[in-house]
């Protein structure tokens, strides 16, 4: 009876198999396309620009920086496999006027096609104690994580939609998944980003346009150098218990999860837990992906528990070393 059963069970899931591909999205074809990449300028971004000008994409290139942009142009173009390909770079801040951003996508339209995929890879993060933060940092994150990706997003949605053909990733963060000590802000605005994939993706999936949200973990970029500047002790800590990725690394799991139209996109075992402990109402872009999400659900969740649990640890040991001082200074 048992073998009787287990042999039902890979029956079931050979079919699953053979049965995903009829019902995953077309992959997009990067040949010829037009990828536009906002916050192009450096780490992630130009990764990302530099892997699809090596699968024959149109890259066009969206940051603040001009002189940055300019030194970006040059590297993505070493890579190129043919003299047709071109990269534009436009300068432009993407959180702040959406009338600019929408003219900006309109030049780059008509300099090199409709766009075929949009990474929203603009964005940043400042740390902090929840009641230390200024107010202002949470408005700014808010506005260049969260209406940083709205903007470019809502300027390309149309095209594609009357096209019916098209990607837009949103990078996030594994903060985004969960929130950590001295991310109040930052993980706030990265949250919001899923909410807003996950309602998209239900719009323009009719449309033949699919969604993708990127969860990396800390990258070795500029980015991240210039917040562990000011990152408090206990963040550090707990970042310290995962590795740093490559960018490159992280770009070509994006590029390529992009390219199948796969609604999560996560880097290594730990980004792989998050994503089916976090799945949710999360959409899936074959059955084989939701029963791995169910299967895993309960293992995973027990894992975790035992990660909470060190990372809370860490928080009070960090609490008792800092009070040493104080009681010190009493007795004296």
């Amino acid at each position: 009876m048992l073998l009787l059963a287990a042999a039902g069970l890979v029956a079931f899931v050979l079919l699953l198999y053979m049965v995903s591909p009829l019902i995953s999205p077309k992959p997009l074809a990067l040949p010829g396309a037009h990828v536009v990449v906002t916050g192009g300028s450096s780490g992630i971004g130009k990764c990302i620009a530099i892997e699809c000008f090596k699968q024959g994409a149109f890259i066009t290139l969206v940051a603040r920086n001009e002189d940055k942009l300019l030194q970006a142009k040059k590297e993505i173009e070493k890579h190129s496999i043919n003299d047709k390909q071109v990269v534009l770079c436009i300068s432009v801040d993407v959180s702040q006027d959406y009338n600019q951003v929408e003219n900006v996508i309109k030049q780059a339209q008509e300099k090199l096609g409709p766009v075929d995929m949009l990474v929203n890879c603009a964005g940043m993060s400042l740390s902090g104690k929840f009641e230390e933060l200024e107010v202002s940092t949470f408005e700014k994150l808010m506005s260049v994580n969260y209406l940083g990706s709205v903007y470019p997003s809502r300027a390309v949605i149309s095209t594609m939609k009357e096209r019916r053909v098209g990607r837009i990733v949103f990078v996030s963060s594994q903060a985004g998944q969960l929130g950590l000590f001295g991310y109040t802000a930052y993980s706030s605005s990265k949250f919001a980003i899923r909410g807003l994939a996950e309602a998209l993706q239900m719009e323009v999936k009719p449309y033949n346009v699919y969604v993708t949200v990127a969860y990396p973990p800390d990258t070795d970029t500029p980015g991240l150098a210039e917040e562990n500047k000011t990152k408090p002790l206990e963040t550090r800590l707990i970042s310290e218990t995962t590795s740093i990725c490559k960018p490159e690394q992280v770009a070509k799991q994006i590029v390529k999860d992009a390219i199948q139209g796969n609604f999560n996109s996560s880097i290594g075992s730990d980004g792989y837990m998050l994503s089916s402990l976090t799945c949710g109402m999360a959409p899936v872009t074959s059955i084989t992906e939701g029963l791995q999400q169910v299967v895993t659900m309960g293992l995973f969740r027990i894992i975790a528990l035992f990660y909470l649990g060190s990372f809370d640890n860490i928080v009070r040991r960090c609490m008792a070393q800092k009070a040493k001082p104080e009681t010190v200074d009493k007795t004296a």
